[in-house]
C-alpha cells in the first residue's frame, strides 16, 4: 500500500504576517475583555476606600479613620479588656449590630480585625474600621451578617484595663454579695417588713 503525497504550496511570508496579526488581534481582545469582566465588589470597594480622605490601611489590610483622637499614648493590649460603645454595619448601610450601653470586649475576644482596630486606639478616642472578610467571618455567615461580607464599625473606647485586674474586682464584688446574703439574717440587719429604714421599732 502506497500513501500519495499531495504537494503543497509554499506559503508566502505575506500570508504568515497576517496569521500572526490575527493571533496577536485576538490575544488583545481576549484581554480587553477580562478587564472589563465585573471585578469582586469587595476588592473594589477596598481598593477605592484605602485611597479615600483620612483612611489608613495597615500591612494586614484592615482601614481605618480616626474621627476624634483620643487622649495620652497608650493602647490596649492583648491582655486587656476594652469599654466600648460600637455600631456595625454592612457596605449597603445595614446595621447589624449596635450596643445599648457601654460594653465591655477583651481584645483577644473578638474577630481579628476588630482586635487589631482597638490596639491602635486610645482613651476617648473615636474611630471607623473597614474590616475586610478575611479579618471578619470569612466565608461563613454568622447571623444577619452574610458570608465574605465587610464589616464597617464606628467605635468609641471609653476605657480599658487588664483583663486580670477586672477579674479580681468581679471576684471582690461576688465575695462581697456572699457576705451580705450571710450577713441578711443576722439581729439587727435589716429593718422589719414593711418599715421605713432608719424607722424606730413601736414600743422604743
Amino acid at each position: 500500500m502506497s500513501i500519495t503525497a499531495v504537494p503543497m504550496k509554499p506559503i508566502r511570508r505575506s500570508v504568515l504576517m497576517y496569521v500572526w496579526i490575527g493571533v496577536a488581534l485576538a490575544l488583545v481582545a481576549a484581554a480587553a475583555l477580562a478587564m472589563q469582566a465585573p471585578a469582586d465588589p469587595v476588592t473594589s470597594f477596598l481598593a477605592k476606600n484605602r485611597h479615600a480622605k483620612g483612611v489608613v490601611e495597615t500591612p494586614s489590610g484592615l482601614q481605618y479613620k480616626v474621627l476624634s483622637p483620643g487622649q495620652g499614648d497608650a493602647k490596649p493590649t492583648d491582655a486587656d479588656v476594652a469599654l466600648v460603645n460600637y455600631e456595625g454595619k454592612l457596605l449597603d448601610g445595614t446595621t447589624f449590630d449596635k450596643s445599648q450601653q457601654p460594653t465591655p470586649m477583651p481584645v483577644t475576644g473578638v474577630v481579628p480585625g476588630f482586635s487589631e482596630a482597638l490596639k491602635l486606639m486610645t482613651k476617648g478616642s473615636k474611630y471607623q474600621f473597614w474590616i475586610k472578610p478575611s479579618l471578619g467571618y470569612g466565608d461563613k455567615a454568622s447571623g444577619p451578617i452574610p458570608a465574605h461580607s465587610v464589616l464597617v464599625f464606628t467605635v468609641d473606647l471609653l476605657d480599658f484595663i487588664p483583663e486580670a485586674t477586672l477579674r479580681q474586682m468581679q471576684m471582690q464584688q461576688q465575695m462581697q454579695m456572699q457576705q451580705q446574703q450571710q450577713q441578711g439574717g443576722a439581729p439587727g440587719s435589716a429593718p422589719p417588713a414593711g418599715a421605713a429604714p432608719g424607722a424606730v421599732p413601736p414600743g422604743q
